[in-house]
Formats: structure tokens, sequence, C-alpha cells
């Protein structure tokens, strides 16, 4: 499988995910077919995702390029994972707190 195919089904996984904990959420490039930006759309506001699905992890550029991508005032967040391997998701540590309330809050708005 083509680096680009599994970034592709790595999208949509991870829209798959994010369905299934109740957000709505599609993959970006499917839905609007524009190049750059996230990866994901998603009804989490003020995130930023980044989908890497790779063997090779390398989390620290991953997250420079989120948040190279990352809009002003949102939480670049990175999606990552390898075959066989549950997804992980790696966000700063001065972010973590924010990004648990932003998470309750698109909670309560479903």
């Amino acid at each position: 499988m083509s680096s680009r195919a599994k970034g592709v089904r790595g999208e949509l996984e991870v829209a798959e995910v994010l369905r299934a904990m109740g957000f709505d959420a599609r993959r970006s490039q499917q839905y609007n077919g524009r190049d750059g930006g996230e990866d994901v759309t998603h009804s989490l506001e003020g995130v930023h995702i980044e989908v890497k699905r790779t063997e090779r992890l390398r989390p620290y550029p991953y997250m420079l390029q989120a948040q190279r991508d990352a809009k002003d005032g949102t939480i670049p967040t990175v999606w990552m994972r390898s075959n066989n391997e549950d997804w992980l998701v790696m966000v700063k540590a001065d972010d973590l707190l924010q990004l648990v309330e932003r998470i309750n809050a698109a909670r309560v708005r479903a």
C-alpha cells in the first residue's frame, strides 16, 4: 500500500473513532477538496488534528507540523498509529487542560 493510501486510510479511521465518541467528523480533503489545513474536519471546536499512519513514528516533527498548520488559538494534536497498534493522541502538556475543557464543552453542546 502506498504511503498516500495509508494516510487516507488513517484519516478515515480517525474520523470513525471521533464519530464513535459522539463527534461529527469526516476526512477534510474528502469533504472539501482542499490541500493543507486539518486532516479531519470535526465538531471539536478549537482543536487541530494531524493524522500520521506510519510504521516509523516521529512525534516531534509531527507536532511541529501540527503547530505550523494549526490556526491561532487552536490546540495542535497528533493522532498516530502503526500497523496492528492502537491510536495514540499527542498533545503538549501545556495544552492538556485546555484540550479537556474543549472536549467537555463539545460534549455539552452535542
